[in-house]
């Protein structure tokens, strides 16, 4: 499935797929022939070049490791660091997972729902994963901290906090 490409969009996919493969420190020639793609072909790919090629970005995604959903959601939202961030976690592909489970439990009763209650529960969600991210980054460091001290740093010879003292 392909659809045309807008110049700021166009210039926009070119950054998240060059800064993916960065990332995975990989060359483009490694990833056109992954991508089964000539070299040029693929260059104009990552250029942002012609339409837009559904097929072509969950190739790229599956050939680096990464999340398609995120690169095109990258694009609607004007993130291209987006893309980046979801790459390893595949933040994008597990929402759309969730999504195809809710359609097909709930079916048409989606149609019933009313927009604030799923504003909400979205809003009230990502906020409350948000909130995670930081306490888990922050915890991390507190433990890191707390044993770091116990260390013997590589600049004294002298026995660790836990050995006693010839």
């Amino acid at each position: 499935m392909e659809r045309a490409v807008r110049p700021p969009q166009a210039a926009m996919l070119s950054t998240v797929l060059r800064s993916i493969r960065n990332d995975r420190r990989m060359r483009t020639a490694e990833v056109a022939r992954a991508m089964g793609m000539a070299l040029r072909s693929y260059e104009h790919f990552e250029a942002g070049g012609g339409r837009l090629n559904l097929e072509r970005i969950h190739r790229f995604a599956e050939v680096t490791d990464s999340d398609p959903y995120a690169i095109l959601a990258a694009l609607d939202i004007g993130s291209p660091a987006f893309a980046l961030r979801c790459a390893d976690n595949k933040f994008m592909t597990i929402l759309m997972v969730a999504l195809q489970e809710f359609d097909e439990d709930v079916g048409d009763g989606v149609a019933e729902l009313d927009a604030r209650p799923i504003i909400n529960t979205f809003t009230k969600a990502l906020k409350d994963l948000g909130a995670q991210a930081v306490r888990r980054d922050g915890a991390a460091d507190v433990w890191l901290d707390e044993r770091r001290r116990r260390l013997t740093p590589p600049f004294d010879g002298g026995p660790g906090p836990d050995k006693d003292t010839p």
